[in-house]
């Protein structure tokens, strides 16, 4: 009874989440532009001004070559075979994201990561890092203090620590340089991409801007893109696409799907998982073994003799009746749960049923296991 109100609980929060089977949704949360799309950016980089928890130099020496490959951009020429002890300087990786349609001069948030050693980031500055996209050229500019999450503190070999201290974040800590070229106001047509492939979405898609917008506009061309024929001016097709992503359509039902995690006992199905008529028989075998201490002594007046502790076990073995249910063709989702739920069936029991199921044709839907 407890797992079936659990399941009844997570079903009903489904429910109230997913008020309908039938909900129209706007195409902008269902596809996306081709083209319009972000960027990912890297560099390399040296965080400093940290207080004694940056990189062991002598372990990573890496962090030395771009110290002093950075003094001497800088005009300051190190003597050869100079020996850097430094525990205020971090190597670090810089990363970030850069937006679709961004300018030069606008400004992105940054995430910078260790590569040595570093116990802390905490307190420390970015210096000016090139941030690179994967054609190697250089799109932002990195700098400024960062803003790391955790807290640490050490003392006389006991050591406490909040969330993580070796990875942390500059807002705003990147200046765009270069933009990337869009291809959105060439050619005549627009593409939009489903986020997932579905031949009755794109169909319904295509509907729906010839009836509205005009007729024979869109063309389907897969499972997931949808051909629009667009207006060439840049005005004209920013306000076109702003009137297709706002159109709403009912997106068709997912396929069905259960998915079971073998390692935390969960089990997840899908709204539209039904069931063949099938019958489920279940039952239970344990085996409960006893074991407690036998001591054996000499008498009080024995001259010879020792203590002998021994182990007297028992062994019983309880079976339950195994009960039988009777699935109808057809069932839904409710239906499979009451069932299962009905016979005693534990979640792990459910993993075990529900494999059972899938294969002897029962179960229809796309049993995945993770």
């Amino acid at each position: 009874m407890k797992l079936y109100r659990v399941i009844t609980f997570i079903f009903l929060l489904i429910a109230l989440l997913v008020p309908s089977l039938s909900v129209a949704e706007r195409i902008k949360d269902l596809a996306s532009i081709q083209g319009v799309r972000s960027n990912q950016l890297i560099g390399y980089g040296l965080v400093v001004g940290l207080d004694g928890s940056g990189d062991q130099t002598t372990q990573t020496p890496f962090t030395v070559q771009s110290i002093i490959n950075m003094l001497g951009q800088l005009g300051v020429n190190l003597p050869p075979g100079t020996n850097l002890q430094l525990r205020n300087v971090a190597a670090v990786m810089v990363t970030a994201t850069l937006p679709p349609f961004a300018k030069p001069g606008q400004n992105i948030d940054v995430t910078v990561s260790s590569m040595g050693n570093a116990k802390s980031l905490r307190g420390g500055t970015l210096v000016m890092t090139p941030l690179k996209g994967v054609d190697s050229q250089v799109y932002a500019m990195a700098q400024g203090n960062i803003l790391v999450g955790g807290v640490g503190a050490a003392a006389a070999g006991s050591s406490v620590q909040i969330n993580h201290l070796s990875v942390g974040r500059i807002s705003a800590g990147a200046t765009v340089e270069r933009e990337v070229p869009s291809t959105l106001g060439q050619g005549d047509y627009v593409n939009l991409e489903l986020n997932t492939t579905d031949f009755t979405t794109v169909q319904r898609i295509v509907d729906a801007i010839n009836h509205t917008i005009a007729p024979n506009i869109a063309t389907a061309i897969d499972g997931r893109m949808v051909q629009v024929r667009a207006p060439t001016p840049s005005n004209q097709r920013v306000m076109f696409i702003a009137q297709l992503e706002s159109l709403e359509i009912t997106p068709a039902l997912g396929a069905a799907k259960v998915i079971v995690n073998s390692r935390t006992g969960s089990v997840v199905m899908s709204q539209t998982v039904k069931l063949n008529a099938s019958a489920v028989a279940h039952g239970n075998l344990s085996i409960i073994i006893n074991s407690e201490p036998i001591i054996s002594q000499p008498g009080a007046f024995a001259e010879r003799g020792e203590t002998v502790v021994a182990q007297r076990a028992q062994v019983e073995i309880r079976t339950e009746e195994g009960n039988l249910m009777v699935v109808p063709s057809g069932a839904d989702l409710g239906e499979v749960v009451k069932a299962l739920t009905a016979i005693g069936a534990t979640t792990q029991d459910l993993l075990s049923i529900l494999q059972a199921l899938k294969a002897a044709g029962s179960l229809r839907a796309d049993l995945e296991i993770i």
